[in-house]
């Protein structure tokens, strides 16, 4: 005859997922953070060499510069807290044209905040107001 374990579910047990994921999300905001410190400002929008020309064959090698990449992954969040989490404060959205590496590090470092928030609420388990996760509208 065996034994079965009971599954134990703890508050720790969420707590620590919880905890965890909101910590890997601001990690990952500090790697962008850092990134953006150190590069070069030349760089910053300037589209790669092998980008063809802004309205030649589009969606052919139409890369983003870094400028753009940035402020869409900014801008990405914010609208997926608006559409989760539409009782937490969402931050304004970036312009990439016009987007200095400093308004995207403080953008960056805003939308990483109201991410983890939103992470954490959502995996917090009992009394959280994020019930699922909506990435488009």
């Amino acid at each position: 005859m065996t034994t079965r374990q009971p599954k134990v579910h703890t508050q720790l047990g969420r707590a620590a997922v919880q905890n965890f994921a909101a910590r890997i999300f601001l990690a990952n905001d500090r790697i962008n953070q850092i990134l953006i410190e150190h590069l070069d400002p030349a760089a910053w929008g300037t589209r790669p060499p092998t980008a063809k020309p802004p309205g030649k064959n589009p969606g052919k090698n139409n890369a983003r510069t870094i400028a753009a990449i940035f402020t869409h992954m900014h801008n990405v969040r914010c609208k997926w807290v608006r559409l989760t989490a539409p009782h937490l404060k969402v931050p304004p959205q970036l312009n990439r044209a016009h987007c200095t590496p400093q308004q995207a590090r403080a953008g960056l470092a805003e939308s990483a905040a109201r991410c983890a928030e939103m992470l954490a609420e959502a995996l917090g388990g009992c009394g959280g107001r994020v019930e699922k996760f909506r990435r488009d509208g």
